[in-house]
Formats: structure tokens, sequence, C-alpha cells
């Protein structure tokens, strides 16, 4: 049955980081916008990025240098389209967060001149990243989050899940998608939101592995919603690992910035002998996946629980002053960094493929956008370099923006919209279920499809996937949604997703590597996968 939807806007923004809350400012001046955000405003991997952005503000810098260092770490597969695309609007979309407010660090040159101060990063050839000390993502996400606050034209809803996009299967509309149906947590209903356009700005998938740097939202909603709605994806067993996460029970999340080894953080093993220059000539500062298969290997030769990361042989002034959130962290856990080296694990950190878009962020389905971690651009090929993940969030934000404003004019909103059907649903009795479901699946994710693969490992990871989707389908028919259940339903299709993609690539690049296949193939490109394929084969 159709009725009038509980929501209508010019553009629906499902997310609320850096990309999704980017749009929507972008846009405000022309449509009516409404950002879903799952938890409160301020939750979500932007708040926690450490490091920075990377762009060219250094005169002996050049963005021919970002491209090639970009190239170089996405091991061959980057489209060249989308890095220069990125580099060569790096600095206006810089620009245009510091008019926002955003204050990044400054540093007094010897001619008087105020200059930003430019961190260097793993895989970046010069001084380029442009940082709030070591919390970037925090004086990012806050100013957006004034910005977006004080516009008239711009309503959140916070948390709310979404549950699925609403296209042409649901209307009888031409192919394109209308809306979304979305779960209002504190209510407990699903409601529905009719829009001309649709952004997906979700983020990424690594809830999907055990450990991960991520927050608790990061469960791959948008790519699972852009899938069933008929969506390509692409390159989804990139999954980068993050070399450097604190190793202490109460913050298995606090991530250890690429900008302590740019500042001199030796690795070392338990016995205090560093390991780096072994596996690669540029020691610490190598690309993150060689870093973190050097540590995972350090630990699986030595059986040791971590490794750790040391810059103790800093001034303890320098390093108070560069890194403040990480020294009061580990401080309050009875670690004092000035003295001290912290021990580390690789965690999930990452989702470098994603719904496939082009250069205005346009997905395979008309008026569906995606930007940010959900989607896969092009930039980053078989491995992210450091600082260039929120540099795509502004860019393609930016350009999205662009986009929408040149369509609003004559794009159509659906007036009436199917209502969400619950007549056959009851509340569930057997929560336990998901929870195992849960648990199961991150942990043979990371068992089988992790740092380093074998063919066996993902047939028998596929295997699992196949028989939980089973079990999670008849329990979605069966009860009424709740955030678990959402959750888990996209993390499962997630990590098909990505089984399916390691399974096609025979060959180790980047973020795969595979033990059956340790060499580069001769021709290699994107792996993409298309929904009417693979539901065929």
């Amino acid at each position: 049955m159709e009725r009038i939807p509980d929501f209508q806007c010019d553009v629906l923004i499902i997310g609320s980081g850096a990309a999704g809350l980017t749009l929507a400012l972008q846009l405000a001046s022309e449509a009516d916008v409404i950002v879903i955000s799952k938890g409160p405003l301020t939750e979500g991997s932007t708040y926690y990025a450490q490091g920075g952005i990377a762009a060219v503000f250094d005169e002996n810098d050049s963005i021919e240098s970002h491209i090639e260092d970009t190239l170089i770490a996405g091991a061959g597969i980057c489209e060249m389209d989308a890095v220069e695309f990125t580099t060569r609007h790096a600095r206006e979309s810089l620009q245009w967060l510091i008019d926002m407010g955003v204050g990044f660090d400054q540093v007094t040159a010897s001619s008087g001149e105020a200059k930003y101060h430019l961190n260097q990063e793993g895989g970046h050839s010069h001084r380029r990243i442009l940082h709030a000390a070591d919390a970037t993502g925090r004086a990012v996400q806050t100013t957006l989050v004034e910005q977006v606050k004080l516009h008239p034209r711009i309503k959140v809803l916070e948390r709310y899940n979404a549950v699925d996009l609403i296209t042409e299967r649901h209307t009888r509309a031409a192919r394109g998608c209308y809306g979304a149906y979305i779960w209002n947590r504190l209510a407990e209903r699903v409601e529905t939101v009719a829009a001309k356009f649709v952004a997906l700005a979700t983020g990424g998938a690594s809830k999907v592995y055990q450990y991960t740097s991520n927050p608790d939202v990061a469960s791959g909603d948008g790519i699972a919603m852009a899938w069933r709605a008929g969506c390509r994806v692409a390159n989804m067993e990139f999954n980068q690992f993050h070399p450097t996460c604190l190793f202490h029970p109460n913050a298995q999340t606090f991530l250890l910035t690429e900008a302590l080894r740019g500042e001199g953080a030796l690795l070392k093993r338990p016995d205090g002998s560093r390991f780096m220059p072994e596996f690669h000539e540029a020691a610490e500062l190598a690309p993150r996946d060689v870093v973190a298969r050097a540590i995972d290997f350090e630990m699986k030769r030595l059986g040791a629980d971590c490794m750790y990361l040391d810059i103790s042989h800093k001034p303890a002034d320098f390093i108070r002053a560069h890194f403040p959130t990480i020294y009061e962290k580990c401080l309050g856990l009875g670690l004092d960094i000035t003295q001290q080296p912290m021990p580390v694990v690789p965690a999930a950190h990452y989702t470098c493929g994603g719904v496939k878009t082009d250069l205005t962020a346009q997905t395979d389905l008309p008026n569906l956008y995606a930007i940010g971690e959900v989607a896969y651009t092009g930039l980053h090929g078989a491995n992210r370099m450091a600082s260039n993940s929120l540099l795509e969030c502004l860019v393609f934000a930016q350009a999205a923006a662009a986009d929408i404003k040149t369509k609003l004019a004559t794009a159509q909103r659906l007036e009436r919209l199917p209502s969400w059907d619950e007549s056959r649903v009851g509340d569930s009795d057997e929560e336990v279920i998901i929870q195992h479901n849960w648990h199961e699946l991150r942990l043979f994710m990371w068992d089988y499809v992790g740092i380093v693969r074998t063919t066996k490992r993902l047939e028998r990871a596929l295997r699992r996937i196949e028989l939980l989707q089973q079990e999670i389908q008849e329990y979605y028919r069966n009860f009424r949604v709740s955030n678990n259940l959402l959750e888990l339903r996209n993390l499962v299709m997630v990590a098909e997703l990505i089984v399916r993609s390691a399974m096609e690539r025979k060959e180790s690049r980047g973020l795969h590597y595979i033990l059956d296949y340790p060499e580069l193939a001769a021709d290699s490109g994107p792996t993409i996968l298309t929904p009417q394929q693979q539901q065929s084969s």
C-alpha cells in the first residue's frame, strides 16, 4: 500500500561523516537536505581520524609527485583519471575546509610568515599532510557539525539506520532511486523518506573483522544496500589493515597514527631490535600493506602477542606537542610514551573497494550517489595511501554536489511511497542467534580472509557465509528489525563480496596477499562484481 512518506526532501544523505556533511553544506543553499546519522552526529570514522589530509601546499612539492606517490601505493591498478581528478582538486577542497573554520596546525617560517605545518607519512615523498595536532578528524567533524546545525535547510535525523533503498522494484516509476526505508531506533519503527536524489556516505565495512580500528557504525551498510539495489561493486578484496593499533584490553580500537612513524617512531620486536629495514628499503615509512604484513609475520614467527612502536628517543616536549591525544590516552592506560614503547597490532582499518562510481560520484543507479569510503572511485587501487581518504571524501562530495545542482530543477520526487510491511513478522525471542552469528562471522573473516590468505581459507569462508546468509535471511523474514539484525544482514553480504572478489584475483597485489599466488599477474586491473552475474552463477 502506498502512502505519503514520513519525510520528503530534495537530497537524502545517508551518513554523517566528512563526506556526508560536506555534501549537505555544498547543497543546502539550493536544496532541502536530510542527513541520516546512525548514532550521534559526531560518531563515525571521520571523528577518529588522527593523521591528516594530503594536498600540495609546499613549494618544493608538486601535484605530479602526489599523483606518482598515489599510483605507487596503489600497486599499479589505480585509475589515472580518478587520481588526477582528486589530487588536482585537493588544495581547493582543503581551502574550503579552512574557510569553514577548521584550524590546521601552523608554524612560523624564517621569513616570519605563518605557514601550515606539513607532516610526512608512509608512501609520501614530500611533507604534504595538513593536520590539527593528532586529531584532525575531530577538528574536521566538529567544525562541519557546527556549520550543519546552523543551516535552516539541513534536517538531521540522529539514531536512524537505513534499511534499504527505494527503487523501481518498489514502485511503478522508471529505473532509479527514490528514497529509502529508515529505522527509527528510538521509536523502533520503519519510516519512509522520499527524495529526488540519494547519496550514500556510510563509510566502510571494517566491522566485518574481529579486530578493527573503526567505530561500531562501520558495518558496510551502504555497500550492501547498493548491491541489493543493483549497483556494481569493485575491489572489495582490498581491505587495509592499519599496522599500528594500540594493543591494550581497554583500548581495542585506538589507532596510533602513521604520523608517529613519519616523525621518527621505530617498530621493534619484544627484544628491542628493529625489523622493518629487513622488509622494505623505506623501513617504517613503507606502504601500510608492507608494514602490516611485516608485523603479522614477526608476531607469528615469534609467537608474540604484539610488536612495539617506539618514539621515546625523541624529546618529551616534542612528543607531547605533536601527539597530545595519543600521549594522554596512553598515559591514562599507564603507558608513558616519552619513556616506553607502545604495544601494537594490525587491525582492519579501511575498505579500499566499494560501490562503483564515476567522477561525479554517480553510481549505476540513476539518482544514487556514493561518496567517501563507501565508494570505489579508482583513487586507491590495491592500497590506499595515508591521508588520501579524507581528501577523497571532500573532493567527491563537492563533485557530487556540483552534478546534483545541474539536475535539481528537472528532477522529480515521488509523492507517495509503498509503506513498510510488518504484517507477517513478530518480536524476536531468539536474540542469541544474532549474537552467535555476529561473532562467528567476524572471527572466521579474521582467520580466513585477513592479512594473509589462501584459496582453501577463502573457500571455507564462503561456505560458512552461505550458511549464515540462510539463517539470517530466515530470521529477517520472521522478526521485526533491530540495529544488530540490520548490521548483521549487511555485514554478511559484504563478507560475501570480499571473499568472491578475493577468489577472483589470482595474484598477490597490494592489500591482497594470497599464498597460492605470491607473484604479480602480468595483466591486472580492478575486480568488478555485477549483481545479476553473481545471482545467476
